[in-house]
């Protein structure tokens, strides 16, 4: 695929993920990731908490539930209970990944990774770069 081409696609990819965000019940950030191998969407997922927990993900003063996953985790997540595979597979975040969710990435097989926003803490990038993950950051 040319880089223009590649370019377009990607945009198209992280508006959809921008959407997904909106799904999201978390007031302090919403969060949205598609997953896309071989051009087609294999996952997707949004900041929330846990299936069955009620969806409210802050706390009384209004910190993060320790237990709301992340965007990419259940994107991630999602795959490993179907028949997909996120061997090669680009993933596409509103917001670049944390040191856990790094991990998740890395350890899914997923090559690619498309971010609109920088998460404050940029050890999560460093991570999947030292790993050899193609980064690609698109701010529209």
């Amino acid at each position: 695929m040319t880089v223009e081409k590649q370019l377009k696609y990607d945009l198209a990819y992280l508006k959809m993920a921008k959407e997904w965000a909106k799904l999201s019940y978390c007031k302090r950030r919403q969060v949205g990731a598609l997953i896309v191998k071989g051009k087609m969407i294999i996952s997707d997922g949004y900041n929330g908490t846990p299936t069955g927990f009620e969806n409210i993900c802050e706390d009384d003063e209004n910190y993060t539930k320790w237990y709301v996953l992340h965007a990419e985790a259940n994107a991630i997540l999602k795959v490993a209970s179907s028949t997909q595979s996120c061997k090669g597979a680009t993933l596409y975040i509103t917001m670049s990944p944390c040191k856990e969710c790094s991990k998740l990435i890395h350890q899914s097989g997923i090559k690619r990774v498309v971010y609109a926003q920088a998460y404050k803490d940029n050890s999560g990038l460093k991570f999947l770069e030292k790993a050899g993950i193609e980064l690609v950051y698109l701010n529209e």
